[in-house]
């Protein structure tokens, strides 16, 4: 018989996720970073079949997947904090992962390092600067 005190419990319960090496509970540091495929190969590797995953990623730019996020989290055997592709597998287990290096390209709200390609190297220099002079930062101009 389930005792009354684990019946009417209704604050929510930790996530259940560990450290791979140490199987310790991981503390989380960062926000949920959520994934998206935009390339139909990226959809089949979750078990899409490829004429589904051609007709999503024809429709729509990027499909986000459910239930998939990275997530740094620190360990407390480690002393270390560790970036982790997550996977929800059920309810209340979840599947932990060192992030590999391609699946930065995959996730939304990330600023890339290396900053935007597109951009030139003017425009960069002139967004990092501290100071605001305005027309004064065109002085080689005349």
């Amino acid at each position: 018989m389930q005792r009354r005190r684990d019946r009417n419990r209704k604050r929510s319960k930790r996530r259940a996720i560990y450290c791979p090496t140490h199987q310790c509970y991981l503390h989380s540091v960062s926000r949920k970073y959520p994934l998206f495929a935009d390339r139909p190969g990226q959809l089949q590797q979750r078990g899409v079949s490829r004429k589904n995953a051609l007709m999503l990623t024809a429709n729509y730019n990027a499909v986000s997947l459910p239930g998939e996020w990275l997530e740094a989290f620190w360990c407390d055997q480690c002393q270390e904090t560790i970036w982790y592709h997550v996977q929800k597998i059920s309810d209340r287990s979840y599947q932990v992962k060192p992030v590999p290096q391609d699946l930065w390209q995959q996730v939304y709200n990330v600023i890339q390092p290396s900053g935007n390609p597109s951009v030139g190297e003017f425009t960069r220099r002139q967004s990092r600067m501290v100071g605001f002079r305005g027309a004064k930062d065109f002085t080689f101009i005349r």
